[in-house]
């Protein structure tokens, strides 16, 4: 019988990591080559997902299981170019991974403050860092792009807040992906946040130019008890890039955790984020903000677990589609039995510039308790005539009008963003792909 092309494909994914773990994988220690047996493992029985599958039903990733793709070499051509384009933080701490590794060259760790330990994964593992346990709490068994990072986990960034720190400046992790050739790229990021700890971490994706590649991210926080962490992540890779993401947050009592993500670049770009609140009193705040046009698609999956009493959950997502791109929204709240008192709010918004863009949102609640608070809304739609029609009677002009009115509407995500150089940058990176957009539509 023949071997389907997506078969095939798995088959040389399987292969490629075979002489990956004889390779450079082949001095790892014993527990780091046995996470990844269990990590190739499983993509093996999962394949690549279909739109068969419900989770997946809206985003067909053939053209990722159709490219031959090969691991990536550790340096893109043009790195010191794609630096450039980061905004600078003056006082903070940089970690930059090259195509999956640390770039020493190109990091900033003398900035580190008392209390934080930061740098490469690898070197954390090689040196037997304590905190490297926390690896593979997040489960690749109906997840196939976690459990192919996980086959291929190397290197990435690591960061380690201690207990009772309070880190004043951000701590800046770049990612940049891409060169010659047809590379994937596998960064793995684990966060552990000591109790009562306070800190500030942005990430940044970037795309080298050049052939399609694929990125494919996986990222672990801890949370532990009291501790609180806002992350920022945004990402602008070029526009024949892919980009799968898969952040798992476990947070302890009274733990807070705050995420902004923005999205600007991708062909194709999944973000899944699960947050499990496992002790009382836990708060996390899932917003997010994109940018999609032409033949693009951004899909975002939260799911936020209540698994204990007395805890919060808020989600606000908008997003802003041109063309005949398009956008999936699924965001999945669960309430355990036990967990009476939860107040969960899910909010998710989206504003089509034209007529050929399209959104499917799947807002699914999952409740098992009795004494819980629990709303979610969707609003999908166009410009208001009304808004416009007041604007252009007090002198503006059409561009203007509409201009004004999308920049206050994704102007509600990015003001939460609070290291201002990155707020800065990205306004003008969102607004100036929308002023493209806004003069398109006038020729």
């Amino acid at each position: 019988m023949t071997m389907s092309p997506v078969a095939e494909r798995t088959d040389a994914l399987v292969a490629e990591h075979a002489r990956f773990t004889q390779g450079r994988g082949a001095t790892s220690p014993a527990w780091l080559r046995d996470l990844r047996s269990r990590g190739v493992s499983r993509f093996a029985a999962l394949g690549f997902p279909t739109v068969r599958q419900e989770e997946w039903r809206f985003t067909n990733v053939a053209a990722i299981a159709d490219t031959p793709f090969r691991l990536a070499d550790k340096t893109p051509t043009n790195a010191a170019q794609l630096m450039a384009r980061v905004a600078v933080f003056p006082t903070a701490a940089r970690i930059v991974i090259l195509n999956g590794h640390f770039a020493p060259e190109l990091s900033s760790l003398d900035k580190l403050p008392p209390g934080v330990v930061a740098g490469s994964l690898a070197n954390a593992i090689l040196h037997n860092r304590p905190e490297a346990t926390h690896l593979g709490q997040m489960t690749c068994e109906q997840a196939p792009f976690v459990a192919l990072n996980t086959a291929f986990l190397e290197d990435g960034a690591f960061v380690v807040i201690a207990a009772n720190a309070v880190v004043a400046d951000p701590i800046h992790l770049i990612v940049i992906n891409g060169g010659a050739g047809k590379m994937m790229a596998h960064p793995r990021t684990l966060i552990v946040a000591g109790p009562n700890s306070r800190a500030s971490i942005a990430q940044t994706f970037l795309g080298a130019a050049g052939e399609c590649h694929f990125t494919n991210v996986v990222t672990e926080v801890s949370m532990g008890e009291n501790a609180h962490l806002d992350l920022y992540s945004d990402q602008r890779e070029t526009d024949t890039a892919y980009h799968l993401s898969s952040m798992h947050i476990q947070l302890q009592r009274h733990s807070t955790f705050r995420s902004r993500t923005v999205t600007l670049g991708g062909k194709l770009v999944r973000n899944d984020i699960t947050a499990v609140l496992a002790g009382d009193g836990a708060h996390v705040a899932l917003d997010g903000c994109y940018l999609v046009d032409g033949d693009r698609l951004v899909d975002n999956h939260t799911t936020i677990d209540h698994a204990t009493p007395h805890c919060t959950s808020h989600e606000l997502y908008k997003g802003i589609l041109d063309g005949k791109s398009r956008a999936v929204f699924n965001g999945r709240i669960i309430v355990r039995e036990d967990a009476q008192k939860t107040d969960a709010k899910q909010t998710n918004r989206a504003l089509l510039l034209s007529d050929e863009a399209q959104v499917n949102s799947n807002p699914q609640l999952e409740i098992f308790a009795d004494d819980v608070k629990c709303t979610h809304g969707a609003a999908i739609g166009q410009l208001d005539d009304e808004a416009l029609f007041y604007l252009r009677a007090r002198g503006l002009t059409e561009r203007d009008a509409r201009d004004m009115l999308i920049h206050a509407y994704a102007g509600e995500v990015l003001e939460g963003i609070a290291i201002e150089p990155l707020r800065v940058q990205l306004e003008r990176e969102l607004f100036t792909q929308l002023d493209r957009d806004l003069a398109d539509h006038k020729k």
